[in-house]
């Protein structure tokens, strides 16, 4: 399916109805957004693993713009205010009063954002393995350089310096880190999830390249804005959005409840899913008999 919002089209699907039947009555569940994180990636890294959350909650995937199945645009337009622009649109679109946000990686950047701006469109806030500012760039330059092979600190070299510029270079960038992102790394379960995405080069370097928008960006003034009930949900052994980000973020979010997954890397779903998706069911916790 696909939204035309904001002089673009974003590509959106859903799982599980919002309504079902209860006893004599219908039961509203709560509709979920999951955010996807790169830029450059898109929300096919969520099938499959998050479909039992769908019991609780109807799920919501979405590309960002110029992203995975969704219109291609400007890519000036490939930015953070306008991701956040873009979800507050989308959930106007579908006739949402608020939704659970979850955002992974960058999306949870895209999602503590839109949170604090447009605090009244969220009823649950989920943030995993993400940051609020910068300073996460240098963090990895570092961590990479302690843990990582010689061609993983040059494939790492190559993303803050701008040099996946083509498909097949994230690609490659992707297997080659990938020992660094999972910290219980499958390579024939990556080499599939790898075939089923689309990446994005020019929305990767947008981002992360030099004088992208994540190499200056500041979120932390904003965190005290969000109202929503806060779960933060960071890896141990997480390499480019290192626990102590979400540690940053839990102090800056009042009431928030931080949970670290011991045996994870970044990429958290396919380190500890049941304990994520466990984690996220028991958070949120809303429905209505109607």
């Amino acid at each position: 399916m696909r939204a035309r919002i904001r002089g673009t089209e974003i590509f959106f699907d859903v799982e599980g109805a919002s309504l079902v039947p209860d006893g004599d009555r219908m039961r509203e569940k709560p509709t979920a957004f999951l955010i996807h994180g790169g830029p450059g990636a898109d929300h096919t890294g969520y099938k499959e693993t998050c479909t039992p959350l769908a019991e609780r909650m109807q799920l919501v995937y979405f590309d960002h713009r110029g992203q995975g199945r969704s219109s291609k645009t400007d890519a000036q337009k490939y930015h953070l205010d306008d991701n956040v622009e873009d979800l507050e649109a989308l959930r106007e679109h579908l006739g949402l009063e608020s939704i659970v946000s979850i955002g992974t990686s960058y999306g949870g950047m895209v999602a503590m954002a839109h949170a604090a701006r447009y605090p009244k469109s969220v009823s649950h806030l989920v943030l995993i393995v993400t940051a609020a500012h910068s300073g996460l760039v240098k963090r990895a330059q570092e961590i990479a350089a302690e843990r990582g092979t010689a061609e993983q600190i040059k494939q790492c070299e190559n993303l803050f310096a701008g040099r996946l510029d083509t498909p097949e270079k994230v690609l490659r960038f992707d297997e080659v880190m990938g020992p660094l992102y999972s910290h219980k790394y499958d390579r024939a379960l990556a080499r599939v999830g790898r075939a089923r995405g689309i990446v994005c080069a020019d929305a990767l370097r947008q981002a992360w390249g030099p004088g992208g928008f994540l190499r200056d960006f500041d979120l932390r003034p904003e965190l005290g804005w969000i109202a929503a009930p806060t779960l933060i949900l960071a890896a141990r052994h997480d390499w480019i959005s290192a626990p102590e980000f979400s540690e940053e973020i839990h102090g800056g979010i009042p009431g928030s409840d931080l949970r670290v997954f011991e045996e994870s890397g970044h990429a958290i779903f396919a380190d500890e899913p049941q304990g994520v998706l466990d984690a996220i069911s028991g958070f949120v916790v809303y429905e209505r008999r109607l």
